[in-house]
């Protein structure tokens, strides 16, 4: 049980760090992209959803590793095989998902817990930072098409984005 815990905190602290450095390498380069600003917003959904697979992969490859030595997981149900396995079981666990076909046992149901928690956090900050950028980029697409449209031309319904503010 020592070793799962140990797993845990450690995986922890490495998603949290990847995860913070995807969404600031994002948030540092994002207005420096040559794109309109609504696919900037598509390059901050992109980016968090790297990030959650990046984060899904590594926590795959502890229960891997850990497999291999003969260590903490063991599951019941359908066996575990290989990376592949360990993969889906880890997007399972990380999503909240739940558990179907694959259950982890003793020390192994620590780590999946522990990264259903991280999951959950991490999907909420991602979640936050897209709001963010969205608040920040959304309003300025209208100002885009009102610097490019022919001079006369009416303004289309239900793009109020200066009226708002």
């Amino acid at each position: 049980m020592i070793l799962a815990m140990i797993v845990s905190a450690v995986m922890v602290v490495i998603t949290v760090m990847m995860f913070y450095e995807a969404l600031r390498l994002t948030s540092n380069h994002l207005s420096d992209l040559p794109i309109p600003p609504r696919a900037r917003i598509i390059v901050v959904v992109l980016a968090a959803f790297g990030g959650h697979t990046a984060a899904v992969w590594i926590y795959a490859g502890a229960y891997w590793l850990l497999a291999i030595w003969g260590q903490v997981p063991s599951f019941a149900g359908v066996p575990v095989e290989g990376f592949p396995d360990c993969l889906y079981f880890s997007v399972v666990s990380y999503t909240s998902l739940g558990f179907g076909d694959q259950v982890p046992l003793g020390p192994a149901r620590l780590i999946a817990g522990v990264e259903a928690l991280n999951g959950l956090l991490l999907i909420g900050w991602s979640a936050s930072f897209t709001y963010l950028a969205m608040e920040r980029y959304w309003p300025l697409h209208g100002e885009d098409w009102r610097r490019d449209r022919p001079a006369g031309e009416a303004e289309p319904e239900g793009d109020r984005s200066k009226d708002a503010a």
